[in-house]
């Protein structure tokens, strides 16, 4: 049995969560992990392959509804790559990586608590900008180890390069990519991921299969949605101080 009960289900609900608007999660369990008072050591490696677990069901999913559109991926994809192992293959202070955490875990708030309205008319971007835009968010994922999802999907929304569902259906594998690379970057061995790792993907292999099907019934779970914000916020104030 897993040391925590209460810390696995934790997750799982992390990834029953972000798996419905396709996302991986990550930023979610480094919260989860930082309130459960984790090892720094394990965040990034733990985070990096349940997000990879979670998008890859995602991408699946958001393929098979016919979301998916090839020329915004791309160019972010192609940028995001290199750059996410380039994070992740760099070593930073625990001090300043808490405190970019502390930066993304509020993005993800925000992510959370603001309401995203599809935008009639959207606006194909140039390659050039989504080029820029995906090494961006791809070294800053890589560093602080996550997918990019809780960047790139506000960005795409805000900017008015494709509707929601659109949005969702980019950032899964997006997600996946940056994870794989992110992953790769950093070469954990097997002593740096969380003892519970088998556990925890159980959990999340289950939650992301759920979640996904789920995502076409993501109304109803506004509480649910309000209460993980009060839980990355925080753990953001929790990191900061």
């Amino acid at each position: 049995m897993p040391d925590s009960i209460l810390f696995v289900f934790a997750v799982f609900s992390v990834a029953l969560l972000y798996a419905s608007v396709g996302h991986g999660g990550a930023s979610g369990y480094l919260a989860v992990m930082s309130l459960f008072a984790v090892e720094a050591v394990a965040l990034r490696p733990t985070a990096l392959t349940l997000n990879v677990i979670v998008s890859a069901l995602g991408t699946v999913a958001f393929f098979r509804a016919g979301h998916f559109r090839l020329h915004l991926f791309w160019p972010l994809a192609v940028c995001a790559i290199p750059f996410a192992y380039l994070g992740g293959s760099l070593d930073i202070s625990e001090s300043i990586f808490r405190k970019l955490l502390g930066v993304a875990l509020c993005i993800a708030f925000l992510r959370l608590v603001l309401p995203f309205r599809d935008s009639l008319e959207t606006r194909s971007p140039p390659v050039w900008c989504l080029g820029i835009s995906g090494a961006a968010m791809g070294f800053v994922s890589g560093l602080i180890g996550v997918g990019g999802g809780i960047f790139l999907t506000p960005l795409v929304i805000f900017l008015r390069w494709a509707p929601a569902k659109t949005a969702a259906a980019i950032s899964a594998p997006f997600i996946l990519f940056n994870s794989l690379a992110g992953l790769a970057g950093l070469r954990p061995d097997a002593s740096q991921f969380h003892p519970d790792l088998m556990w925890l993907i159980g959990a999340v292999v289950l939650a992301g299969i759920a979640g996904a099907h789920w995502g076409s019934q993501i109304a109803p779970v506004k509480h649910i949605r309000m209460a993980l914000a009060a839980v990355l916020a925080f753990a953001a104030l929790k990191l900061f101080l």
